[in-house]
């Protein structure tokens, strides 16, 4: 296989300076001779080079110029560049450097120095690219490491989500209905802009996977209040009431157990808080409106729908208008009344999850 030569572009508007420098130049390396600024952007167009030997005194458009326009576009920007010039002051070296420029060489150049600069300057270029791809791979295999984690992690905890569901005697599929709900709550408010400044500063990656933890503090909760199938005596639903502190409590023990805390935090809020309600009379610390964090108002939307529109021991489901309208009327007492109108644009969403 033939190995590319390393492409130069010398650029000079003076003819016997070109002619010089491909003469000198062409049995290393592949040159591209071009007389103006207008031809070498022309020429770029179509080669990408690994040098351009660029003269700082042309007409039209100088050197400086020219490497101002060249870091401008990302096609090009990062492209060597040494300035070939006949001017000896260092006010002018001193600005082709800080244009980014890696090199000045004087004209007239001697040839033997003009290669063993270039040769320099490339085995540098090609010495950082080297890096540049290596620290590119490592990334590369830290994501793939990173995402290979996440996964088991997800499916450790869904599982452990799905063990607690079974136990509530549930038909299956509340937890993966809840985070599909979750999530069309969550790119409403994305796309409106609504609580911008909150949702920004959420770990989306977490968010999401993390609802599966919301009822976590069920598994402590014993089989007969959990699948009675009549109303619960005040002492029961007391008893009922604790899954939120022990589902809160468990997320603690684990995440003082590891340094993973984004997935976590948005775990314990959104299992502290998805029982309170707007208007304070929810459990267990009785929060009122915006004392409630997003994640647990988002949550008590997704959480209260999906009962609605599932079978439980203690009642039949209701279809999934009636679901909509229950929630709907119960803005501002239940539910953030904002959150409510972002639901009811979003309640044909709801109801083509809750046919899974």
């Amino acid at each position: 296989m033939t190995i590319p030569r390393t492409r130069i572009i010398l650029v000079d508007d003076n003819m016997a300076n070109l002619s010089i420098g491909k003469t000198t130049l062409k049995d290393l390396y592949e040159v591209y001779a071009v007389p103006s600024a207008a031809k070498l952007f022309e020429i770029l167009e179509h080669v990408t080079p690994d040098l351009i030997l660029l003269d700082v005194l042309m007409p039209e458009m100088n050197g400086y110029e020219v490497l101002r326009k060249l870091k401008a576009d990302r096609r090009w920007g990062d492209v060597p560049v040494i300035f070939l010039t006949a001017r000896i002051d260092e006010s002018s070296e001193l600005e082709g450097l800080s244009l980014g420029a890696i090199d000045y060489i004087f004209k007239p150049f001697c040839a033997p120095l003009l290669l063993k600069r270039i040769e320099n300057h490339l085995l540098t270029a090609r010495q950082r690219k080297e890096l540049k791809d290596y620290n590119d791979n490592l990334w590369d295999m830290v994501r793939q490491k990173t995402g290979q984690v996440f996964e088991l992690q997800n499916a450790v905890i869904s599982t452990v989500a799905e063990m607690v569901e079974f136990r509530d005697n549930l038909t299956g599929g509340h937890v993966t209905r809840t985070q599909m709900y979750l999530k069309v709550l969550v790119d409403r408010l994305m796309e409106e802009e609504i609580y911008e400044s909150t949702v920004a500063a959420w770990d989306i990656y977490f968010l999401l996977p993390s609802a599966q933890l919301h009822d976590v503090g069920k598994i402590a909760i014993s089989d007969a209040i959990l699948n009675k199938p009549g109303p619960l005596t005040p002492e029961e639903f007391e008893e009922m009431k604790r899954h939120v502190t022990i589902g809160v409590e468990a997320i603690d023990r684990i995440s003082k157990k590891t340094a993973e805390q984004a997935y976590l935090r948005h775990a314990r809020i959104i299992a502290g808080t998805h029982h309170e309600k707007w208007d304070g009379s929810g459990y267990p610390a009785g929060l009122k409106g915006e004392e409630i964090p997003l994640e647990g108002r988002l949550m008590a939307i997704a959480d209260v729908y999906d009962a609605l529109i599932s079978a439980r021991p203690y009642k039949a489901p209701v279809l999934p208008p009636e679901a909509a309208k229950i929630i709907i009327e119960s803005g501002g007492s239940h539910f953030d009344p904002v959150l409510v109108d972002v639901f009811s644009q979003s309640a044909d969403l709801f109801a083509e999850i809750a046919k899974l």
